[in-house]
């Protein structure tokens, strides 16, 4: 059975909105957040009390996937509304390497291309960025200002948020350079452990912690609000690795749960209390949130402010992570860069006060894509794109979806969501177009491929894949991707 593509542009009635019922809108994305990793969907190491608290006052929604199991094209998922098939960014793409001075960014977002950030901008909003952005450098056409955002402050390349202090970040155009910080690189490794826990703060830190300072300009960014509604997008760089936070942060975790130093051999820098310094790091995130939260508050715009928390993609296997010891994806297989669940399915917490009600899940599937159809309606004439708005989801007036699959991709992987079943090719590069099928009904795990069982399932999944995919020349899928033949000139 073939769904058509025309299934998911399907136009619906526009919602108008008057411009004194605009909520605000804060979007907070977690980097490397695993589906496991908050309390309320069962951490036990780790304390999150203040997205606990949003999801006590809100929504849950269990079933959502990140745009994509890496970074940049996750974020382009997230501002398009594109899925990853239709995507201009598909994968994590470098302008530059890794030594002192190299040129920044990843594969710059086009100018064409229309964001959350732009259309909130003609309706009247006031628009900020902050954190770790990854869809183009300095003075491209990817550039955060070039996007629909009027304030930006932070990292544009990825490569650069792989350390925690490093030499300079970005507000709006200018290079920001942070008092005590000199370069060094954020990938080393030893052979042996230094002699004492200060010797790894001394060689891997330095003075400016950034991800405080991002924090502190969110806050003032909020505290200068007044009139116009505002559209925050809080890109935070953690848990993303390197581990490194300050070292008095630590001392809220045990320290028999570190017998073994992080030497550096999976990536990134060394760290004497790995596995209290990964916790340290998301409790980190969750006090940001809770000074969020409190701007808000004291802003008097809390009950007005429509506040989402999410990740772009799974719990990552570098750098010292032991998502093991976390339980980090939860019930989920899969990691980081894997199209399995624990690489999309994501934490995705919503709370809006007299709209979404206090204390509810939803187990509809939602995606990255849902995000510019929801968030147009809330502020006007709803923008079609390939998601479905979840407005009725979080308003408790609907609890299924007219969606007829989710669709991802990345390097030589693909992944389709059709009701219960779930389709994974993962060898592309190899050649291998097998399909992998699975019940998430009754196997959420992933752990038995049912493809022979089910052949009309999987022949539909097959088709579904060939329909969402559209080839791309910088992001090509290997296997799937037929030649174009040059017309010779006659």
């Amino acid at each position: 059975m073939l769904i058509p593509l025309t299934c998911i542009l399907s136009a619906s009635l526009p919602v108008s909105v008057p411009p004194s019922e605009q909520p605000n809108i804060v979007v907070v994305l977690a980097d490397d957040l695993g589906w496991g990793e908050i309390g309320c969907q069962g951490q036990k190491k780790i304390p999150t009390p203040h997205i606990d608290s949003i999801a006590q006052g809100g929504m849950r929604l269990t079933d959502f996937w990140s745009g994509s199991p890496v970074c940049a094209p996750s974020r382009c998922v997230l501002l398009t509304g594109k899925h990853p098939g239709h995507a201009v960014v598909r994968n994590n793409w470098e302008n530059g390497g890794w030594e002192e001075g190299a040129a920044e960014g990843q594969y710059p977002l086009p100018a064409e291309e229309v964001t959350i950030a732009e259309v909130l901008k003609d309706r009247g909003y006031d628009t900020c960025v902050i954190g770790k952005w990854g869809l183009g450098g300095p003075e491209t056409e990817g550039h955060p200002n070039q996007q629909g955002f009027d304030h930006w402050f932070g990292y544009l390349c990825q490569r650069q948020a792989h350390n925690y202090y490093p030499t300079h970040l970005w507000r709006n155009a200018d290079k920001v350079m942070l008092e005590g910080n000199d370069w060094f690189a954020s990938h080393q490794k030893r052979s042996e452990p230094l002699s004492d826990e200060q010797s790894y703060y001394d060689t891997y830190q330095r003075a400016t912690y950034a991800s405080d300072l991002m924090r502190d300009e969110a806050v003032e960014w909020i505290n200068t609000r007044d009139e116009e509604p505002f559209f925050l997008y809080y890109a935070s760089p953690i848990p993303h690795v390197a581990l490194q936070i300050p070292e008095e942060r630590l001392d809220q975790f045990p320290r028999e749960w570190d017998q073994d130093h992080y030497l550096g051999q999976k990536g990134y820098v060394p760290h004497p209390r790995p596995r209290a310094a990964y916790a340290a790091m998301i409790a980190g995130l969750d006090t940001e949130i809770g000074s969020l939260m409190r701007a808000l508050e004291e802003g008097g715009h809390a009950d007005n402010t429509l506040v989402i928390i999410t990740s772009d993609n799974g719990p990552t296997y570098a750098g010292g992570v032991d998502y093991d010891f976390f339980d980090s994806n939860g019930p989920y297989r899969g990691l980081k860069g894997s199209v399995f669940e624990g690489g999309l399915r994501v934490p995705m917490v919503v709370r809006w006060p007299g709209k979404v009600a206090p204390g509810t899940t939803s187990e509809v599937p939602g995606g990255f894509e849902d995000l510019m159809p929801t968030l147009t309606e809330v502020t006007g004439e709803r923008v079609e794109s390939d998601g479905r708005s979840l407005v009725d989801v979080l308003t408790n007036q609907a609890s299924t979806i007219d969606r007829p699959w989710l669709y991802r991709e990345l390097g030589g992987q693909q992944a389709v969501r059709w009701g219960k079943w779930k389709g994974v090719r993962r060898h592309l590069r190899k050649g291998d177009l097998k399909i992998e099928l699975f019940d998430l009904a009754s196997d959420p795990g992933e752990t038995t491929d049912v493809s022979t069982q089910h052949p009309e399932v999987t022949e539909t999944i097959e088709a579904i894949m060939s329909t969402a995919h559209q080839p791309s020349e910088i992001f090509p899928l290997p296997a799937v991707d037929k030649p174009v033949k040059k017309q010779q000139s006659s």
